[in-house]
């Protein structure tokens, strides 16, 4: 069992002072300018002191090695830019609710759907760190689906308490990932209900599969989850739009079963295909290739 440092247990304190504070002060301003003033914090600000600047240059030397220097640049702000706002985002509750479901849906896997949803059907929604990813399962929640969402908690307790108290403000049930939150999960998506999964962070016991051409340790279990309770396999994004508060929700079409392997494979090119149309809205500031 290991046992974190008096100093790092200090820093991380000190960290979560930090970031609850200025996510108080921003919800005390108007929706529409918290959201854009984190956004400009996080860019500005934080990152360059995280070491988000030196993560998103790394990896976009590793998979887009040709990307103009400008284009790069433009990446270390806009990226953590995008984190910013999605950060306010779900910590706002009901305002965010409210942008994230003023739009239709709209996609090929809309009707596969709603079938699924009048049958009873499990149904695994899949989804990356890209746009806001909580924005579709408000959405999916506004149009009357039983949508339930499996989380990493953090590593820092009373960070992670406030964390879950707010993704459960969009929507309930959550539930961790690992042991503690399995029975619930299993229980739930049995009962046909719609498990959301985020597929695209390093898993040290997944397997290495291509993602921008590189592999990528990845995570089986929304492929094998629905081979062992015959899920639906559903890819699904909220693209941020230009102006920045607002969304599409996109429902793809299914992911036809077979192997575990090949149904992931499918979902990492679906992300892929989407984050190459909208560079700046996925999380580059992960370590994704390990």
């Amino acid at each position: 069992m290991s046992h974190k440092s008096p100093l790092k247990t200090r820093t991380e304190r000190l960290r979560n002072m930090l970031l609850r504070g200025l996510i108080a002060v921003l919800l005390a301003l108007p929706y529409r300018w918290r959201v854009p003033i984190c956004g400009w914090v996080m860019a500005y600000i934080i990152a360059p002191l995280a070491g988000y600047d030196k993560r998103v240059r790394e990896n976009l030397a590793l998979i887009l090695p040709d990307l103009p220097e400008a284009e790069v640049k433009r990446m270390m702000r806009a990226v953590p830019r995008n984190v910013g706002r999605t950060l306010i985002e779900i910590y706002s509750g009901a305002e965010f609710v409210a942008r994230a479901t003023a739009e239709p849906l709209t996609g090929d896997g809309l009707a596969a759907l709603d079938a699924a949803h009048a049958a009873g059907r499990p149904v695994i929604l899949v989804t990356g760190h890209f746009g806001n990813y909580d924005a579709s399962r408000a959405a999916l929640i506004a149009r009357g689906y039983r949508v339930g969402a499996l989380y990493r908690p953090m590593g820092e307790a009373a960070f992670n308490d406030h964390y879950v108290k707010a993704i459960s403000r969009i929507g309930t049930p959550v539930f961790p990932r690992g042991r503690a939150g399995l029975g619930d999960m299993v229980r739930f998506l049995r009962s046909g209900g719609m498990l959301g999964l985020l597929i695209d962070q390093h898993i040290g016991h997944g397997v290495p599969l291509a993602f921008f051409g590189h592999p990528a340790m990845t995570a089986l279990s929304a492929a094998e989850l629905a081979l062992k309770y015959d899920a639906l396999v559903v890819p699904t994004y909220a693209v941020r739009r230009p102006g920045g508060l607002d969304f599409d929700i996109i429902i793809e079409a299914p992911i036809p079963h077979g192997s575990a392997a090949e149904m992931t494979q499918a979902l990492n090119d679906s992300l892929e295909r989407l984050v190459r149309k909208h560079l700046d809205q996925w999380f580059w500031i992960h370590r994704r290739w390990k």
